[in-house]
C-alpha cells in the first residue's frame, strides 16, 4: 500500500513538471514574459527561458518629483531662523506640557502601588487578584518612569 501511495505521489509531481508551460523573457523596451509563442518565434526575437516557479509581474509607478511650490519637499529648502524658533518654543510647550502630565500620572499610579503595600480592594477576595494588581502597577511605574527620562532627553535637545 505505501508504495503504491508513493508512486501515485511521484506520478502526479512529474504529471505537473511535464504539464509546466515555458515561459520565455524577450528584451526590449517594455520587456515581455510569455508563454504564448514557441521555441522558433523565441529564439527569433532573441528570448531567454526563465527556469524555475510561476512569475509575478507587478508594475510600479515612479514617485512624483517634488514641486517648486512645496518648500518642505525641496532638498537643501532653509527655513527662516524666527520660524524655526517659533516651532522650537511650540514643541518645548508641548513637551513640558506632556512631562507635567506624565509627572502627575506617575504620582498618582505611585499612590495607588503604595510601596506594594496597597491596600485590598473588594473583588480581590483571590489574593491572587490583589497580587496581579500589585504586578500591573509595579510595571506601570517602570514604564512611566522610562518615558518621564525620554520626554526629559527631548527636551534637553532643544535649543
Amino acid at each position: 500500500m505505501l508504495v503504491r501511495t508513493a508512486f501515485v505521489c511521484w506520478l502526479a509531481f512529474a504529471g505537473n513538471a511535464l504539464a509546466q508551460t515555458t515561459v520565455y523573457r524577450c528584451p526590449g523596451p517594455p520587456v515581455l514574459y510569455t508563454d504564448s509563442i514557441t521555441l522558433k518565434e523565441a529564439q527569433e526575437k532573441s528570448c531567454r527561458k526563465i527556469e524555475g516557479g510561476p512569475i509575478t509581474i507587478v508594475q510600479g509607478q515612479r514617485p512624483a518629483a517634488a514641486s517648486a511650490a512645496d518648500p518642505a519637499r525641496n532638498a537643501g529648502a532653509r527655513i527662516d531662523p524666527a520660524q524655526q524658533r517659533s516651532r522650537d518654543g511650540e514643541r518645548r510647550h508641548v513637551l513640558e506640557t506632556e512631562l507635567r502630565e506624565a509627572e502627575a500620572r506617575l504620582a498618582v499610579t505611585q499612590r495607588d502601588y503604595a510601596g506594594g503595600n496597597a491596600e485590598r480592594r473588594g473583588d480581590e477576595r483571590n489574593y491572587q487578584r490583589y497580587l496581579d494588581r500589585m504586578a500591573e502597577l509595579k510595571a506601570s511605574i517602570a514604564r512611566q518612569e522610562s518615558d518621564l527620562q525620554a520626554l526629559k532627553r527631548e527636551i534637553s535637545k532643544l535649543p
